[in-house]
């Protein structure tokens, strides 16, 4: 059985030799040392045996298996470092060819108006403030002095999630949410974002936009305040040859509400195409915050005046790159996006 054993030792090594893959190999170990194996022969045998013999073949075959499973484990090493020579054989990089160029991204236009705008607010002291896109029918309508059923509600034609949730119609309910948590203190702050509304897409609207607002609640704040503000921004934004007037309108959450204009920075106010003739170009909308806005969110009116505005990130944007559509602004074409 001894001699067995050395000679199946050799076939191993032989067939071993022969092999170039894990298959094969698996293949040569289910041979020799599978259910159907030689050495299930001899193990057989072993039963016929005497004590002395069994020792000595068991010796043997224990041998016989370590052999095997060292051989096998050697052989599988070979073909991997084999496999791996020929994949780096097969993958060889030539340096000396031209490299590949890899063009660089760029900021997109209306990140790159809202960080500027941000920056211009930042420096007067204001903080950004930040809400959820699905937000409460509470914080988006009612605390802006918007109560269930008002008729300016239709102004704001929205995506209802349910009765008391909605994806959000602007960035106010931000402002509502942060006076709540001030808690009558006063609050200085601008707040970015996504909103949504139901308008039908076309050159000069869309279902979703950007929107900035902003929001001072403190003592003795004035309409003057308002337009300080404001000029200074827009004179960042368009240039230092601009007048800034205010128009009476209407909004829900401040009172007295103007809509805001500025002289035409392509004609200097004298009368282009793209002011329509007027001189002036509507910017924004802005008043100073209604008293019952203020005291839904716990500051006593009688003390405490602020100021609001909004402006839409796309509206500045197109003008100040004289953009026709705002829908080049969601089409992801690098052709557009490069120009800036």
């Amino acid at each position: 059985m001894t001699e067995k054993l050395l000679s199946l030792k050799n076939e191993v090594r032989t067939a071993l030799a022969k092999v170039g893959s894990v298959h094969e190999v698996n293949e040569i170990k289910a041979h020799y040392l599978g259910k159907k194996s030689p050495l299930q022969g001899i193990l057989a045998k072993m039963k016929d045996a005497d004590i002395e013999e069994k020792k000595i073949l068991g010796k043997s075959i224990n041998e016989f298996k370590n052999f095997v499973e060292e051989e096998l484990s050697l052989r599988l090493d070979q073909i991997a470092a084999l496999e791996i020579k020929k994949q780096l054989k097969s993958e060889r990089v030539d340096v000396t060819l031209p490299g590949k160029k890899f063009s660089l991204g760029y900021k997109h236009p209306l990140t790159k108006v809202t960080e500027e705008i941000e920056d211009i607010f930042i420096g007067m002291g204001y903080e950004i403030a930040e809400g959820p896109e699905v937000e409460s029918d509470y914080f988006n309508f009612e605390l802006l002095n918007l109560p269930k059923g008002h008729p300016a509600r239709e102004m704001q034609d929205s995506f209802y999630i349910d009765n008391n949730y909605l994806l959000r119609t602007h960035t106010s309910p931000v402002q509502a949410r942060t006076m709540k948590l001030a808690k009558g203190k006063p609050v200085k702050i601008i707040c970015p974002g996504k909103v949504y509304r139901r308008d039908n897409d076309d050159a000069t609207h869309s279902h979703q936009f950007m929107q900035i607002e902003g929001l001072v609640v403190d003592k003795d704040i004035t309409m003057a305040d308002l337009k300080g503000t404001l000029t200074l921004l827009m004179k960042n934004m368009f240039g230092d040859n601009l007048e800034i007037r205010f128009r009476p309108s209407f909004f829900p959450f401040t009172e007295p509400s103007v809509e805001v204009d500025v002289t035409c920075f392509k004609c200097g106010g004298e009368g282009c195409p793209l002011c329509k003739g007027s001189g002036w170009i509507e910017v924004l909308g802005a008043g100073m915050v209604h008293p019952n806005v203020l005291e839904m969110s716990g500051y006593d009116p009688n003390l405490y005046q602020g100021f609001a505005f909004g402006l839409g990130i796309e509206r500045i944007t197109m003008l100040r790159y004289g953009i026709d559509d705002i829908r080049y602004f969601y089409l992801d074409d690098p052709r557009f996006l490069r120009q800036f």
